[in-house]
């Protein structure tokens, strides 16, 4: 089969494949009227797929083709190989087909390796890159299987030279090479929050960029922990699924893998920075001896084994004595800790390994070793060795440390004092509650205030325990939904804690973070931010003290971070606050709570697919680890409804939606902040399914509690104005859909939310097309280019979906050159970016074939017969097959068939007005072509 053959066959391949059965004998019936041999070679390779679980379970060719220089691999020309290891070669490439320019690095598997079990892995590769997207990880650019049936990834092409390399050329300080590694220790942390451990962690597969940036390599036998092995790896292919000198123990005796396999190989390579050897000394380099080493020998103390090098040295003795005396103690142990034989005595993840490593830069005391007093006096004398150069203020601190001892002693009394006070001051307040005149109910809302009253005067002499009262009043305010309430009593709260000469660290950080989720919920955002921003040298240097508080902080600032717009800040914010939680005991409902928020930055990348796997993952943890009516899985089951909708899936979509609204009236009851915000997203399938009336209802009702609690100018409002526009525009009150588009845009202008704001423009386009302003709506879609290049990327499929709307817009006003260049474009990036079945592919496809069968295009009506059989059980699908039907008709009204497409379009319409009673906007499309027919008007 030659190139330009699979190039024709691959997308249909691809579509047919997404196809339920009759669906899909409907299409290759279709097909083969229009091209007999094209049919017979599908249903060959739709036999083939239908017989394996995975094209490449098996090959398709007994051997792969052999690279050369200048051969083509899909759309990429080799230039060079510039990586070859047991499993496959690695090429620099360029793009040859004209989409555009990049260089990247092509994996191939070796030539003659047709195992299957390799296939497999290299599959698996591709998945893996699929979840993640770090700075100091290289990018998975392309995938897909060349026309010899070579399947490819392209990553990006990392310029740079290994670590170790990197260090014996340049002789950084040791500050230099742990910062160095701290990257390294970031970026595998992030494929650990993916559920991803790397397995083959090596300085070859650690490159430095010539900007002293880190890219880590090569996934090709990591470890997906949400899906089981089918067998160890080293008995699947016959060759060894690791590198031996970085292999932890429990790989060498065939054990299941975990995240500390990855902390003892980053250990490894620590040590082989550090020291500029490996940790163990062989007599002889044999693959047995080394395997003996690592199960039952200890490895050389960092610092003994450069003094022995310094020894054995002849150029540099002084330069290794220093840095042995350097490595010593805290350097030693943290690595030693990392290449502990157990695992369960190792660091419990790479983040633990990291902030000990910042801890030991920063001059603390370190995890790894004893805490003993005489440790801690000395990281004191350490870090302030400039104020207390000599023994006068050495006796001046331990005096003062008598003094702190005495002054904690009081501390500690004075906090069980405070506990007393709010508990016998809050339990007077309840038993008084509960003597209600005439068996009246309890009116949770006046007591609380009486408790802030009753608190002025009660405990008017102590200021801390009243500062706590009115922080614990606050929440339960919140928790109430009244926003505004809750915040007056955080200013409160703020002032009393501001007059205070030492106000405790616990009380202050609680306060702030408290204040700052009060002001995000009231879309206050750009205040969050500035008043939470001071205080992280406060949330990091108590951390250790206080990590349940910390982490509360940094996750609360990164969530204002993400309403900003600043995604990168927001993932650092939610990633320390996840190497927190992870480190300290009961907090598995706060680790799922990152790692759902970490997921929702996938989704406001553009990364729906991969963000709803994560929210699965996150929501299955929650359940396994913390319970099943928790009410944190409110809120992923309502992410997973809102994904599951954008990837077109409307079915499994309302299923989360309504198991989301099932628990929130359970845990939370009607009138909760969580239960209004499932109702929303509800709502907007009911649209989707054109049950306008449901969706009207809800909205409204929705938006009256909004607007009480909110304001006028907050984000939910405007997206509950976006959602009432919608309902409008499917029932054709065009001027009223704009009203509210107007409104919702406003408010997210004003707040500089560009991913949303792209969204509203977006639709209020739509609106004025149908409503014959083309060039209004052409003017608005450039700014929605614009911001959705600037959000998601020029190559990513909104942008493509952009480009789809430019299209139809400029055929609208006869601007034919631009629609065809923009409809290409539309096409090209949704199916690249979502797959050829997405829904959103398929509406580019549409707006193509609509264009060209218009104009005479041949094939081009044979495309909207195809589009037309997609299958109605989805319902995204089955608009665009009734759209697809429509226009086909519409087309042929102008020609000798005009009395059956005319009859057909009557008919479609009389089928859409069963399924979606109440009307919308395809209704509208159908009626008024039908009504176009009849005239004798063109095609469309």
């Amino acid at each position: 089969m030659d190139a330009d053959r699979w190039q024709r066959l691959s997308p249909l391949l691809d579509a047919l494949i997404e196809l339920e059965p009759g669906a899909r004998a409907q299409s290759l019936a279709s097909l083969r009227d229009d091209d007999p041999q094209l049919a017979a070679e599908l249903e060959e390779l739709l036999a083939l797929e239908d017989g394996q679980e995975d094209f490449l379970a098996e090959p398709v060719v007994s051997q792969l083709p052999h690279a050369r220089t200048g051969a083509m691999v899909g759309p990429y020309q080799l230039e060079r190989m510039i990586g070859e290891g047991g499993m496959g070669q690695v090429w620099l490439a360029s793009r040859a087909d004209g989409l555009y320019q990049r260089r990247v690095a092509l994996k191939l598997l070796r030539p003659g390796l047709a195992d299957p079990n390799l296939r497999l892995r290299f599959t698996r590769e591709r998945q893996i890159l699929a979840r993640l997207e770090h700075a100091h990880i290289a990018r998975l650019l392309d995938a897909g299987i060349s026309s010899d049936q070579q399947p490819y990834l392209a990553l990006e092409y990392v310029d740079g030279e290994p670590i170790t390399d990197w260090c014996r050329a340049r002789s950084p300080t040791i500050r230099q090479r742990i910062g160095l590694f701290l990257q390294v220790c970031d970026a595998v942390s992030h494929a650990h929050a993916n559920l991803i451990v790397h397995r083959d962690l090596k300085p070859s597969n650690i490159l430095v960029t010539p900007l002293d940036e880190v890219r880590l390599l090569d996934f090709g036998i990591a470890k997906l922990l949400d899906t089981p092995d089918a067998a160890p790896d080293n008995t699947r292919t016959g060759l060894r699924a690791f590198t031996l000198h970085y292999a932890a123990p429990e790989q060498i005796r065939g054990e299941p893998v975990t995240t500390m396999t990855d902390v003892y190989s980053l250990g490894v390579v620590l040590y082989e920075l550090l020291v500029g050897a490996k940790p163990y000394r062989l007599k002889r380099q044999s693959d047995a001896e080394w395997e003996e080493a690592i199960l039952a020998v200890d490895p050389t103390r960092p610092s003994a084994a450069l003094q022995r090098r310094a020894e054995d040295a002849s150029a540099t003795p002084p330069q290794l004595r220093r840095q042995a005396r350097e490595i010593a103690g805290d350097l030693d142990n943290i690595v030693l800790k990392a290449l502990a034989k157990r695992p369960e005595h190792r660091y419990p993840s790479v983040e633990a390994f990291a902030l000990d490593l910042r801890r030991h830069l920063e001059g603390k005391a370190v995890h790894a070793r004893p805490a003993s007093l005489a440790y801690r006096v000395r990281k004191y004398l350490g870090r302030h060795r400039w104020t207390l150069a000599t023994v006068a203020a050495i006796g001046v601190v331990l005096v003062a440390s008598l003094g702190i001892v005495g002054w904690q002693a009081q501390q500690a009394v004075q906090q069980a004092a405070r506990a007393q006070a709010l508990q016998s001051f809050m339990v007077g307040l309840f038993e008084n509650a509960s003597a209600a005149p005439d068996g009246a109910p309890l009116d949770i809302r006046r007591l609380l205030e009486d408790g802030v009253r009753r608190g002025d005067l009660e405990l008017a002499q102590q200021p801390v325990a009243r500062a706590e009262l009115l922080g614990v009043i606050a929440r339960l305010r919140s928790g109430l939904g009244d926003y505004v309430e809750a915040l007056a009593l955080q200013e409160r709260q703020a002032t009393i804690i501001d007059a205070l000469d030492s106000p405790p660290a616990s009380l202050r950080l609680q306060a702030v973070t408290d204040m700052g989720r009060t002001r995000r919920l009231l879309g206050q955002t750009s205040r969050c931010i500035r008043e939470m921003d001071p205080w992280r040298t406060l949330a990091r240097r108590e951390q250790e003290r206080l990590p349940l508080q910390a982490a509360a902080f940094h996750a609360q600032l990164a969530r204002c971070l993400r309403d900003a717009g600043q995604l990168d800040a927001a993932r650092a914010g939610f990633q320390r606050s996840l190497a927190i939680r992870r480190n300290a005991t009961g907090q598995d409902a706060g680790v799922v709570e990152d790692l759902s928020d970490l997921a929702g930055l996938r989704a406001a990348a553009g990364q729906s697919a991969l963000a709803l796997r994560e929210q699965r993952t996150a929501l299955a943890m929650l359940r396994a680890r913390v319970g099943e009516r928790h009410p944190l899985a409110v809120e992923i089951l309502r992410r997973t409804c809102a994904l599951q909708r954008e990837l077109g899936n409307v079915g499994a979509a309302e299923r989360d939606c309504r198991e989301a609204l099932a628990l929130a009236l359970e845990v939370h009851g009607s009138q909760h902040r969580a239960t209004i915000d499932v109702r929303r997203q509800l709502a907007a399938l009911l649209v989707d399914e054109g049950r306008i009336g449901e969706a009207d209802a809800a909205l409204r009702d929705t938006q009256a509690w909004l607007l009480s609690r909110l304001g006028e100018d907050h984000s939910d409002v405007a997206r509950n104005y976006n959602s009432l526009a919608v309902v409008a525009w499917e029932r054709g009150d065009l001027d009223g859909a704009l009203r509210d588009l107007r409104r919702a845009n406003t408010i997210w202008r004003r707040q500089g939310d560009q991913g949303l704001l792209a969204g509203g423009l977006f639709n209020q386009a739509q609106v004025l097309h149908e409503a014959g302003d083309s060039d209004a709506a052409a003017a608005v879609l450039q700014e929605v280019l614009v911001l959705r290049k600037a959000v998601f990327g020029a190559g990513h499929g909104q942008v493509g979906n952009t480009w789809r709307m430019i299209g139809e817009v400029a055929a609208a006003r006869g601007s034919d050159a631009e629609a065809l260049v923009a409809l290409r474009r539309a096409v090209a990036l949704t199916s690249s970016s979502f797959g050829a079945a997405h829904p959103a592919s398929r509406r580019a496809e549409l707006a193509l074939a609509t264009f060209e069968a218009g104009r005479g295009v041949p094939g081009a009506m044979a495309r909207l017969d195809h589009l037309g059989a997609l299958p109605e059980s989805d319902i995204e699908l089955r608009k665009i097959a009734w759209r697809a039907r429509a226009t086909a008709a519409a087309v042929r009204c102008a020609g000798p068939q005009h009395g059956d497409a005319s009859a057909a379009l009557l008919a479609l319409g009389q089928a859409v007005a069963v399924a979606q009673p109440e009307g919308g906007v395809v209704a509208r499309e159908i009626a008024r072509w039908h009504r176009a027919c009849e005239a004798g008007a063109t095609a469309p």
